[in-house]
């Protein structure tokens, strides 16, 4: 029976890494291991953001100076169909403007408890992210200072004999954990960084165009959008 053998580039990709865990010990698998869960989390929050529109305003903002322009008919037929965080805020917005129940304040309240919900929502994953960029640095330290205990209660052993080249070795060794931590930890951190940017730009995004629906003067980038939208409309309605 034929022993199974990975293709040669599986084999490239995964032979340093193996070698890499069998010199730096658990500690370098448990960083290995966490460097899996972090790539999976980055992965479903880069999923997640694109699925919530992250970053889409334009259309939103051009149906918020159609509605504002008082072509309410044409701002609902332009939201159907779309996609975004800012969207959906504006959907309930206009759904609780047109049906007349509640006062202003209500409405206010109301859409202030759903863009908390799309903010929460956002943020998931976040914590966990976070967590292992603080933690990976710290666990590679501890696999460095266990290594170093190692290393000198070998040259305690051997006396008078001592081998340089071991003592250094066994230093290396262990100071890799350390650097795999970090390795581990920085791009998290950056990711984490990035992520907080985009939703801190949607908080600003949303908090504008709420102001905008109640006050009706619309920030200059729905202003300036809205213009080819508008006169799409109208061609259509020729």
């Amino acid at each position: 029976m034929n022993s199974f053998a990975l293709p040669p580039f599986l084999a490239g990709l995964f032979t340093p890494l193996v070698e890499l865990a069998r010199t730096g010990g658990p500690v370098v698998v448990l960083l290995g291991m966490i460097s899996v869960v972090t790539l999976a989390l980055a992965l479903a929050k880069l999923v997640q953001f694109h699925a919530a529109g992250v970053g889409r305003y334009a259309h939103a903002r051009q149906v918020l100076q159609l509605w504002i322009n008082g072509e309410r008919e044409l701002a609902r037929d332009r939201m159907s169909g779309t996609r975004s965080v800012l969207s959906d805020i504006l959907a309930n917005l206009m759904r609780g403007a047109g049906s007349g129940r509640g006062t202003e304040a209500q409405l206010r309240e109301d859409i202030e408890r759903v863009c908390l919900n799309k903010l929460a929502h956002l943020r998931s994953f976040l914590r966990p992210l976070d967590m292992i960029a603080q933690t990976a640095p710290l666990i590679g330290l501890f696999g460095t200072v266990i290594g170093m205990i190692e290393a000198f209660r070998a040259m305690q052993g051997s006396g008078a004999n001592v081998d340089p080249s071991v003592l250094a070795g066994g230093i290396w060794v262990a100071l890799l954990t350390t650097a795999v931590g970090l390795a581990v930890a920085i791009p998290t951190s950056v990711f984490v960084g990035w992520c907080d940017g985009r939703i801190e730009r949607e908080q600003q995004a949303m908090e504008d165009l709420v102001t905008a629906f109640f006050t009706g003067k619309p920030t200059e980038a729905a202003h300036a959008g809205v213009v080819d939208l508008a006169s799409h409309g109208r061609r259509h309605a020729h």
